[in-house]
């Protein structure tokens, strides 16, 4: 049971996951204080002398603060809009690609591999080295003449 509980949070879907909610937790915080620091009191300097333009009205006492209204919308517009962009985009971008067949091509190799591949090719060429292993891994012996 603990076994198979391992099994599914080591997934890296899991594991991708938990680390998006919390940027994604963090991120909110962000924007939700970037709104209350600069937009709300942009907002009320606009205002003036004017309640009703300061972001906030008084009906029977009541204070209802409608820039804290319009900063959450704010907010979430911004939230959704770095989503979009930066998560949901690409990723419908890469699923047409693959629906398609249009994978990306792997990244060519490095330098370094492409030498030492042609030192390789050309040792095998000379005699000089035994064959490469065989796909399932065990060591050709070279037969003896």
């Amino acid at each position: 049971m603990f076994k198979g509980f391992r099994d599914f949070i080591m997934r890296g879907n899991v594991i991708d996951l938990a680390v998006g909610v919390v940027i994604g937790a963090a991120f909110s915080t962000l924007v939700t204080k970037f709104t209350d620091a600069f937009v709300t009191p942009l907002i009320r300097v606009f205002g003036k002398g004017d309640p009703i333009k300061k972001g906030r009205f008084t009906i029977n006492d009541q204070v209802f603060d409608w820039a804290l209204a319009l900063n959450a919308l704010i907010s979430f517009l911004i939230t959704a809009a770095v989503l979009y962009f930066l998560v949901v985009l690409p990723m419908n971008k890469l699923a047409e690609r693959r629906k398609r067949g249009e994978e990306p091509p792997p990244a060519a190799p490095s330098e370094e591999i492409q030498l030492l591949t042609e030192i390789r090719d050309a040792l095998l060429a000379q005699g000089r080295v035994p064959h490469p292993r065989t796909d399932d891994d065990t060591p050709v012996r070279p037969t003896s003449s």
